[in-house]
């Protein structure tokens, strides 16, 4: 009888081994490592944004692109414009799962997240953009919240806005008449 209980315990060996239902885990299967992505999207690697988000890199010619142009509007502010190629905006809900050339943009000002686009277009309020020179940058993001990235940058681009204050109505505007200053209200005029 003891012949059959090794018979089948060689048995039950053989099965697990046929099956790969006892792996061994050696790490030269192709396993990812602890923290890495199990998805065939590019790989994670160790940079990361400003909040921690690691990039996920993929090769230059399967990688999206993204140009931004910011236009002035009406009252001082910007309507924003993205131009993506081989990159599709994921609708709200979608799985956190990195899907190539798919997920949303991070619209920054000055390095400061304003918003998550779901679409190429977006308008800036005035008041968000005080006087100066600043930049707009977008960046691509998979749907997992890694950064989209080739060689080892990020997949963005910038633009420089330059805002100035508008002449303020009702407000005096001094003015120079023989050498002294005269200020002119909006009803003297």
């Amino acid at each position: 009888m003891s012949w059959t209980r090794r018979g089948l315990a060689a048995l039950a060996v053989c099965v697990l081994l046929l099956t790969g239902s006892a792996g061994c885990g050696s790490g030269g299967g192709g396993e990812p490592e602890a923290g890495d992505s199990a998805t065939p999207v590019g790989r994670l690697i160790d940079a990361t944004d400003d909040e921690g988000r690691r990039y996920r890199e993929v090769d230059a010619e399967h990688a999206p692109e993204v140009e931004i142009e910011v236009q002035p509007e009406g009252g001082d502010s910007w309507d924003v414009r993205l131009t993506v190629r081989d990159f599709r905006f994921s609708p709200a809900g979608t799985d956190a799962k990195a899907v190539a050339g798919r997920g949303v943009a991070h619209l920054f000002l000055d390095g400061d997240l304003l918003t998550r686009l779901r679409g190429p277009e977006y308008h800036i309020a005035a008041d968000l953009v005080p006087r100066g020179t600043h930049q707009v940058t977008v960046r691509l993001y998979a749907d997992d919240d890694t950064v989209w990235a080739v060689d080892g940058e990020p997949v963005e681009s910038t633009a420089d806005i330059t805002a100035s204050d508008a002449e303020p109505t009702g407000a005096t505007r001094p003015e120079q008449i023989e050498g002294r200053t005269v200020t002119e209200t909006p009803a003297d005029r």
